[in-house]
């Protein structure tokens, strides 16, 4: 097995452990947090931003896998049609043609496995989130005060990680505008006093005048 191939069955088998940590039963609170963990933290977010990329490169594999198994059977129904039949051919060369068929169906499954249980833990995670807000739901219906306070944190879980990160980067927009509104406030104030000042002695002028 190639080297790239050998990747590709590390991911399968990372995606394996990764769906059956996903099915475990866990109590609703260390699930909950688990999953906040996951759509907020940025490191994650980048690991999940790197993995579509690597899908990208697995779905080519799968393609070119595909192509050479078909490559395969048509020379081996060549080969045959020219024999006479499949038996006719010499054991080396059977022995060749079945190795690369062979070759070829196992890449083709190893990288069809490999994007297949990818979108099933994509749809399982989802689930998974759809659970999550609906028990929230249902403990703030009931009056449970801590599902109103911590309503607002699992709404970030469903954008796996950027949500949370474009939530916080708003928030921090808006703590810069509000500095940027006293920081004019204070010059605004600091303006209209030095205008008092300046106008004061012309005042008292004008008013010795007149007096």
């Amino acid at each position: 097995m190639t080297l790239y191939y050998s990747l590709v069955f590390l991911l399968l088998v990372f995606e394996m452990v990764v769906f059956g940590a996903l099915i475990v039963p866990l109590p609703y609170s260390i699930k909950r947090k688990l999953f906040t963990f996951i759509s907020e933290s940025p490191l994650v977010a980048k690991l999940q931003y790197g993995i579509k990329i690597t899908f990208i490169f697995i779905l080519i594999l799968f393609i070119d896998s595909c192509n050479r198994v078909y490559r395969v059977q048509l020379e081996s129904s060549s080969a045959a049609a020219k024999q006479g039949s499949a038996e006719a051919l010499g054991g080396t060369a059977r022995m060749e043609v079945q190795a690369r068929k062979f070759y070829s169906q196992r890449n083709m499954y190893l990288c069809g496995f490999t994007l297949f249980l990818s979108l099933i833990l994509n749809r399982t995670y989802v689930m998974i989130l759809d659970q999550l807000r609906l028990e929230e739901e249902i403990k703030r219906l009931n009056g449970d005060p801590k599902a109103k306070v911590s309503d607002g944190k699992l709404d970030q879980a469903g954008g796996l990680g950027e949500i949370g990160r474009l939530k916080k980067e708003l928030a921090q927009k808006e703590k810069d505008i509000e500095i940027l509104k006293k920081q004019g406030d204070g010059f605004q104030q600091e303006y209209n006093r030095l205008s008092d000042q300046k106008l004061m002695p012309h005042e008292d002028k004008a008013t010795k005048k007149s007096a």
